[in-house]
């Protein structure tokens, strides 16, 4: 199925939205589908790649759940920064992944990656691209944890540079201006920052990261106003001053690490842990749709999809642009 095709196909499965959503449905299909993307792209190239990739996925997701949400900020740290071409993947001394951003997703995740590639290089050599192979994974992980499946349009290519330089995401103390501003620098909008946040439904982060609103807002010397008092206690216990302790950026979510549908509740009721979540309550159209994702969860698992997919065609490199490397860590002859 053609890619044009596939957009359509999903788009009229989110009809189904409630209205807050579908308004918005028409401006948040601003990144179409690049053409030479398709849906099962290696039906004849590769017949089981995409089902390899759902074993291994799902092999490791059962090992250590915490997968899921690491999997979905790689994802995010790659195609925010050149595009979705695998670059977060390359190993080197000023390569993307030793930017402090990324520091987070290190290790297991990585690995798991590895070992997927491993797989299809031994079934179909050469063929199947280590950028669709983490949107892939992604999509498998999100979905074993609670959040939705959707079609994974394939045939991207990789990138063949890396460097700490070009990461410019944002570290977490961002208005919200400021990150909505870098997500239509992308391509994306509102609906899409709203939703994607969504994904904090899962995961840790660490204390560091909330310091500021705990103990010195705004260089103020007391915590953030928009935080829960009872909830702004809970979070003082775990992470006390100078903390390297983590917590759960959802506490109903906590070990589970699943899709929570309270995220947006906790939001609402200002219990978010991270400033940048909170701040979706602080403007009229995004505190509109987290309203509705907290009426119903569905309607946030369906916007997550399409949101996701509008991610994963960031710059994407296709046809003669950028290599299948054959090591996800390493560009082809070096």
């Amino acid at each position: 199925m053609r890619a044009s095709r596939w957009w359509l196909l999903l788009l009229s499965a989110l009809v189904l939205v409630s209205s807050c959503a579908v308004l918005r449905i028409e401006a948040a299909v601003g990144i179409e589908p690049p053409l030479k993307l398709q849906w099962h792209y290696y039906r004849n190239s590769c017949h089981n790649a995409e089902t390899y990739v759902t074993h291994q996925v799902k092999y490791y997701w059962k090992q250590d759940r915490s997968l899921a949400p690491k999997l979905i900020r790689m994802l995010y740290a790659d195609c925010f920064v050149t595009g979705c071409d695998a670059s977060i993947l390359l190993d080197g001394p000023h390569s993307e992944k030793t930017a402090p951003q990324n520091a987070g997703i290190l290790g297991f995740p990585m690995v798991v990656i590895d070992k997927i590639k491993q797989v299809l290089e031994e079934r179909c050599p050469g063929v199947v691209s280590c950028a669709d192979i983490l949107n892939l994974a992604a999509r498998d992980a999100a979905n074993l944890a609670g959040g939705p499946s959707y079609p994974v349009l394939t045939g991207r290519r990789d990138g063949m540079s890396s460097s700490a330089a070009t990461v410019d995401l944002p570290l977490h103390a961002i208005s919200w201006e400021s990150a909505l501003a870098y997500f239509e620098s992308r391509g994306l909008n509102m609906l899409d920052l709203t939703t994607l946040l969504g994904g904090h439904s899962m995961g840790k982060t660490n204390c560091s990261f909330i310091t500021d609103r705990l103990y010195n807002f705004n260089n103020t010397g007391k915590p953030d106003p928009s935080m829960d008092s009872s909830f702004l206690a809970q979070m003082r216990d775990q992470c006390p001053p100078n903390s390297k302790n983590q917590v759960y950026l959802d506490p109903d979510s906590g070990s589970s690490y699943s899709f929570s549908k309270f995220f947006y509740a906790r939001v609402l009721k200002h219990e978010a842990v991270l400033g940048i979540d909170q701040q979706i309550a602080s403007n009229n159209d995004s505190s509109q749709i987290a309203q509705e994702y907290d009426a119903s969860f569905e309607d946030f698992r369906k916007m997550f999809a399409l949101s996701m997919s509008r991610m994963g065609n960031i710059k994407v490199l296709t046809g003669n642009q950028g290599q299948i490397r054959e090591n996800c860590r390493v560009v082809n002859g070096k």
